[in-house]
């Protein structure tokens, strides 16, 4: 059997490759890999349930549910919150793992799985493939009598982590205007409460779910609305959730968009003038942007890049004691308060930097320039030898001395399809352009499968 894990947990068509067996069984698995094998002896394993708003996510949650506790496992029912809500009750109630249900920034038919080892950490592929192994051989626990978990309603759970939030940031947003778009999803309750409570004057929009809309034409990947409000109410800055709440973009009070590349920097930058900054280095994906890259030197931090994907980020950071990482789509990990993406806590955090210093945040997000970026996808290729084959190679070198420094070349494999990605950063969209489509053709020529 292929493996079913992908890079953040198990998402698909919920009822097509996500169905309610699916999600009982490899909860009957994470059961034993996760709870039996960790729990202190004499007590049943532990474990919060969390769930963001999709319809398909109550029948999923009860499968999951289900699953765990016919495993002689407790749950813990956090209800819907963010996905990072439910990582950080995990640590707080000393659970000794979570499941998130959730398919983040996904349309609403789809759905997805995410396990949380004890501490709220994100799963290993290493653990993964044991959850896996598990349920393919179906050797569940079938406990019975007062071996059997019970199932209780974890009632404060929003509660706890929007104290958790608020107790973080090191000013308060007392005279901030922020509008929130919490994209119909997990942020709906939680954020509002939370900006409102440390201080924010609020307009909220994106906070209406149904079961059906999330992400459907708001939130981080529909930035259009928030632009819209920001300049309506004439709001200091507005922030964008996804679905499950675990990234953040941001829009300044003119109406421009702020990315996760330049929100990193401003919180590097932040982080560096409090001397909190552990190692003056922050980790970011091949993805980000050279423009972060260059602001980041002028400031004497240290870019430490990592493969795409938040766990790649967090394994970076775990391994070298590193406080700060991230992804240019928003996902940023802030260590010292979080063990997983945290977009509230991220919107929190650079609101709060505007109100520290006065600055608006156009002014704050100007210290980066984004370079000019043309990436195109090539398909029906040999993605496996796009980074041995020595005409591409070669073909790879030669722009690099073309650009001069002043730009970056990256040829990065689908991992899901015989696709390779070819980026190319110039000091201009046109050179950009330019050289990613001569290499293209390169890739073209050499690794066509057809």
């Amino acid at each position: 059997m292929s493996r079913i894990f992908g890079t953040d947990g198990i998402r698909g068509l919920a009822n097509g490759l996500l169905t309610a067996d699916l999600a009982m069984e490899l909860s009957q698995a994470a059961a034993i890999i996760l709870g039996h094998g960790h729990a202190k002896p004499g007590s049943r394993p532990r474990a919060v349930v969390a769930r963001d708003g999709r319809a398909s996510g109550e029948f999923i949650g009860a499968a999951v549910t289900a699953g765990l506790a016919s495993s002689g496992v407790d749950v813990y029912d956090a209800g819907v919150i963010p996905t990072p809500a439910a990582a950080y009750l995990v640590a707080d109630i000393d659970a000794d793992f979570g499941v998130m249900i959730s398919a983040s920034h996904n349309p609403a038919p789809d759905n997805g799985i995410k396990f949380l080892a004890h501490g709220g950490k994100k799963l290993p592929d290493a653990m993964e493939d044991k959850i896996q192994e598990v349920y393919e051989k179906r050797e569940f626990m079938r406990p019975t009598g007062d071996e059997v978990g019970r199932i209780n309603r974890l009632s404060d759970a929003e509660d706890r982590y929007i104290l958790h939030l608020v107790g973080a940031i090191p000013q308060r947003l007392d005279g901030l205007t922020v509008v929130l778009d919490c994209a119909n999803g997990a942020a709906s309750g939680a954020s509002p409460d939370a900006f409102r409570d440390a201080g924010a004057d609020i307009h909220v929009i994106g906070a209406q779910p149904d079961g059906l809309n999330i992400n459907d034409g708001v939130g981080s990947t529909h930035l259009g609305p928030l632009k819209e409000a920001v300049l309506k109410h004439g709001a200091d800055l507005g922030i964008a959730h996804d679905g499950d709440a675990d990234r953040c973009l941001a829009v300044d009070h003119t109406g421009a968009e702020v990315d996760g590349d330049q929100i990193m920097c401003i919180l590097a930058l932040a982080m560096k003038d409090a001397g909190t900054l552990n190692q003056d280095t922050l980790v970011a994906t091949v993805m980000s942007n050279l423009g972060l890259q260059l602001a980041l030197e002028k400031h004497d931090i240290h870019l430490e890049r990592a493969a795409v994907g938040d766990r790649y980020v967090l394994e970076s950071m775990v391994a070298n004691n590193y406080n700060l990482g991230g992804e240019q789509s928003g996902h940023v990990i802030m260590a010292d308060y979080a063990t997983t993406g945290d977009g509230l806590l991220t919107g929190l955090m650079l609101a709060s930097r505007v109100a520290q210093t006065g600055m608006p945040l156009s002014e704050l997000a100007s210290v980066m320039t984004r370079m000019p970026q043309t990436m195109i996808n090539v398909a029906n290729v040999d993605k496996a030898a796009a980074k041995t084959h020595p005409q591409v190679l070669a073909a790879v070198t030669d722009t690099e001395e073309r650009l001069n420094g002043k730009g970056r070349v990256l040829l990065r494999p689908s991992g899901t399809e015989p696709v390779v990605r070819v980026m190319v950063e110039a000091a201009s969209h046109e050179e950009a352009r330019h050289e990613a489509e001569a290499l293209v053709k390169v890739v073209e020529h050499h690794l066509s499968l057809s």
